[in-house]
Formats: structure tokens, sequence, C-alpha cells
């Protein structure tokens, strides 16, 4: 967490300064200062990212529910409106580390920009999609880039200081959640009218555009915050270093070549180095956090993937009312990134320790739904649900970014998006399986996927302590 200097926060909460200030004078009467304007130009880049965060998933909530109803609408049988929908999980997969990886090499603001356009452009052929294979195709630029998310959530890692990183990660899913939770309504209301699903995704590509500019319009000049793992700076390139004899030597183009294949050379070479740094860290020191990673996610999604129809065959619950459940158990979750503070707190930012407490909890929780006899219990587990997934999200996050400290933020993230597509694709599979048992069998077999994962963490608790993670750091 140093880059010519120890961060501090002396910019504004939880933010690193460039430069280490002087210790202030000695006074013998306390005064209070307000924030100066550098602090408040940091703390409104922050309110940005956290705009960009809400809009993203406001506009992508609109559409995603209707794309079921709408590919059947446009003739699909049941087989290939399964394969167009793991169309979107399989290059999110694929395509999640290599964002990442490149968001280190050619900047935050370049990337989030092209990342967003695209995303626009997948989404504006959504809306004039008029047969399967348009649709089919218009999944395929948001399938690859729609990694909005992970790269802010890259550039937050970047402007914060490690001790900070949880509480600012869980606020920006917070303002993502309000997103999630406003989209659908609106979708839901537009969809009733003629050519709704058309003019949704057009809204959708609206908003995206919005973002952009916002992303454009960004105060990048005037916020100077140092980068922790790799000397980042909004809106320069970093520099990934490689080791060779045991020195550190950073990547050169080759003399005398074009100036065009120079950056090519140097941007390939930057790609490579850090997917293998990646793939010996996801064979060796991070296996157990992206192991718990899957499991988790896996788990929960089971717990979602039959939520409607279990409770119409189990409580004969209508699928209305189960939507408002879910309603309100989205907004306890976007409301649980105000609690993770004191949380924290509590347990001395230790985020290993709230991660494996609350996967605990998850667990438990699971169980009890599975088992409930009347919709009180039901309510009383998804509230609790939501709080202990919310959080647990957000503490595998900086618990990667924590062991893998000498690594490149976005590649980190974007490896954990995929090991999460990976439970995307596995989860349904799962499922189907375990529904042929007992509607309560998805949620039963997600137990049972958490209680391992607690029982991994427990196993590498030791592992997870200050000698792991400086030996990562070292690296």
């Amino acid at each position: 967490m140093e880059l010519g200097g120890r961060r501090g926060l002396g910019l504004a909460p939880g933010l690193a300064s460039a430069t280490r200030e002087p210790p202030p004078e000695p006074r013998t009467v306390p005064e209070t200062r307000p924030p100066g304007p550098r602090a408040v130009r940091a703390r409104r880049f922050l309110l940005c990212l956290y705009l960009v965060g809400f809009l993203d998933l406001f506009g992508v909530s609109m559409v995603v529910p209707l794309l079921s109803l709408h590919v059947k609408s446009l003739g699909a049988s049941p087989t290939v409106a399964g394969i167009v929908g793991s169309s979107y999980g399989i290059l999110q997969l694929f395509s999640s580390t290599l964002v990442g990886c490149w968001s280190d090499v050619v900047g935050r603001r370049s990337s989030l920009l092209v990342c967003i356009l695209l995303s626009a452009l997948g989404y504006l052929l959504l809306g004039a999609s008029t047969n399967v294979f348009l649709f089919a195709l218009a999944r395929v630029p948001v399938g690859i880039f729609k990694h909005t998310l992970s790269i802010s959530r890259a550039l937050l890692s970047d402007l914060v200081a490690e001790k900070e990183r949880p509480l600012v990660l869980g606020q920006f899913n917070t303002a993502s959640g309000v997103g999630f939770i406003l989209g659908p309504m609106v979708g839901g209301y537009l969809t009733e009218l003629d050519g709704g699903f058309y003019l949704t995704a057009l809204i959708c590509f609206s908003v995206f555009l919005l973002n952009a500019g916002l992303v454009w319009l960004f105060p990048w000049s005037e916020a100077k915050l140092s980068g922790t793992k790799n000397g980042l700076r909004l809106g320069r390139k970093p520099v990934l270093p490689r080791e060779t004899d045991g020195e550190v030597q950073e990547a050169a183009p080759t003399p005398g070549a074009p100036k065009s294949k120079e950056t090519a050379q140097w941007a390939w070479a930057e790609v490579t180095w850090a997917l293998r740094d990646m793939r010996s860290l996801l064979f060796s020191e991070m296996w157990d956090i992206f192991l718990v990673r899957l499991l988790m996610a896996v788990a929960v999604m089971l717990y979602y993937s039959n939520f409607v129809l279990a409770l119409e065959e189990r409580f004969g619950v209508r699928p209305k009312a189960t939507g408002y459940l879910i309603s309100y158990s989205s907004a306890l979750g976007a409301l649980a990134g105000f609690a993770l503070g004191p949380i924290l707190r509590l347990y001395r930012h230790d985020s290993h320790a709230v991660l494996l407490h609350s996967s605990a909890l998850t667990c438990t929780l699971l169980l009890l739904y599975s088992t409930a006899r009347s919709m009180g219990v039901v309510v009383l587990s998804s509230t609790l649900l939501s709080f202990s997934t919310s959080i647990g999200r957000t503490c595998i996050t900086d618990l990667q970014l924590t062991m893998g400290g000498a690594q490149a933020s976005g590649t980190l993230i974007g490896m954990g998006q995929s090991v999460t597509a990976v439970g995307r694709i596995i989860a349904p599979l799962l499922s189907g399986v375990a529904q042929e048992v007992s509607p309560c069998g998805p949620p039963i077999l997600g137990a049972a996927l958490a209680l391992v994962a607690i029982f991994i963490m427990s196993l590498n608790k030791s592992r997870s302590g200050g000698d792991r993670i400086g030996k990562l750091k070292r690296e």
C-alpha cells in the first residue's frame, strides 16, 4: 500500500493522499477546520462513481427481467431460449479477467468509456431485435464488455486506503443496489405499453450514454489520487512490474520499432505477465479464496433459482406477492452497505472473520428457509439473508484485493467475476437436478455448499493471517 510514501487519509475519509503532509503544529486550543477544496473534490469524485454504479444497474435491471419473455415472443423454443440466455454467462466467464487486466494496462478512464459505450451498443441492438438471431447478436457486446461495475470497484480500490476499502465498496454496492430496486419497477410499467420492450431497451441505451458522459466529465485532472498497487493514477496508464533475476523491471519497448508497434507490444506484454501472475495465484496461494467465492455464489444462486415456484408450491403465494418480497429483500441488501462500517469496526477490520461469520449465517438461513412451515419464517430468513449475502460479497472482494496486494486490482476483480460466471453456469444445472427431488432441494444443496465453504475458511484461517498477506504483497 505504498507509492513513494505511505498512504494517508488527509484528503478525505478513506482517500489516499498523493504526498505525505507534514505534521501540524501543536495547538493549545483544538480547532475544527472545514474540509479543504481538494478534499471536497475527492469526495465528489467518489459520489460520481456511486452515481455511475446506480445508473448502470438501473438501466440493466429495466431490461433483464423482460429478456426471457421477449425471446419467447420472437418464436424461440425453450431450449433455444436457454442457450441464448446462457451465452451471456459464458462470455462473461472468458471476458471478465481479460477486461480487468486490460483496464490495468490502458487505465480506468479509457476502459470505463469503452465498456459503457459498447454495452450501450448492445442494448441498442437489443431494442432493434426482431428475430432470435438479432437478439443473440445483441447479447455479444454486452456479454464481453458489461464490466462497468468491476472496473469501478477496481478504481475505488486504487483510490482508498486498505482499511477503508470495505466501507467504500459497501457504499458503492448500496448505490448500485438502489438502481437494481428501481429499475424493474420502471421496466415493468413500460412493458405494459405498446412496444414496451423496445422502448425499455432504448431508454436503457440512453442511460448508458448518460453514464458515458458522466465518466467523460469526471474531474480526473483534479482528483490526483495515488493508486495502491501499481502506481496507478487516474487517467494514466499503469506499469505492471515483472521480476527478472530477483529484480523488478519495467516493460520496455523494442528499440527501433515503430511507435504504434511498440505500444502494442508493450500492452500485450503487460497483459501476458498479469495473466501469468493471476494463474499462479489461482492455483497456489489464493485458490481457497476463489473456491469460497464460487461455493457461496452457487449457494445463493440456488436459493433464488426456484424461489417464486417454491413459494407457490409450498405456501400458495402468487408470483406478484413473491415479487414484492424479492424487492423488499433487495432493498434491505442495499441498506446493508451502511451497516458494514460499524460491523468492520466491531471486528477490528478483519474481513476474513466477517466473511466466515456471514457465511455461517447464510448457511443457517438457507436451512431455516428450507424447513420453514409458515411465510413468517420465510420473510425472516429472507430479511437476514439479504444482509448476510450483501456483507459477504463485499468482504470476499476486499479479501481478494488484500491477499493479492501486489497484483493489479482490475485483474483481481475480473478474475473474481469470472469465478462468479462459472457459478452462473453451474447453478441452473444443479438447481434442475435438485428440484427433481424436492422444491426445497436447491436451498438445501446451497446450504451444503455453504458449509463446505465455511470448512475451507476455517481450515485455512491461519494461512489467511499477516504472514500470508505479507508474502503475497512482496511478490
